[in-house]
């Protein structure tokens, strides 16, 4: 059995900060082919699409589309702010390992 990723409070409150359900839109969770490790993430605001899976909390929405959920099994989703910047980040336990910056990874 599948287990979703989760979305951390921290991150919906972020998103709520930018008024994206205000805009009709959620953050896309992506997985794609590519970057130094072999997969990357692909974080944007997008529309919801009819075979996304949509985590909801504080009336805002991550969704993350049906070929990128099992790369993202039991992922946690979060917001960081630190000396270097703010930015969605991704606790992946799938990834064997990942580069430095964060958004690529390999399994």
């Amino acid at each position: 059995m599948q287990l979703p990723p989760k979305v951390t409070d921290r991150a919906f409150a972020r998103l709520a900060e930018i008024g994206a359900a205000g805009q009709g839109q959620a953050l896309r969770i992506a997985v794609e082919g590519g970057g130094c490790s072999g997969f990357q993430y692909e974080i944007e605001l997008d529309d919801a699409k009819t075979d996304d899976l949509v985590l909801e909390g504080q009336g805002e929405k991550v969704v993350v589309d049906s070929v990128s959920l099992p790369f993202l099994e039991n992922a946690v989703i979060d917001f960081t702010e630190e000396l270097i910047g703010a930015r969605f980040t991704i606790e992946n336990p799938n990834a064997t390992s990942s580069c430095g910056c964060g958004t690529s990874f390999s399994m």
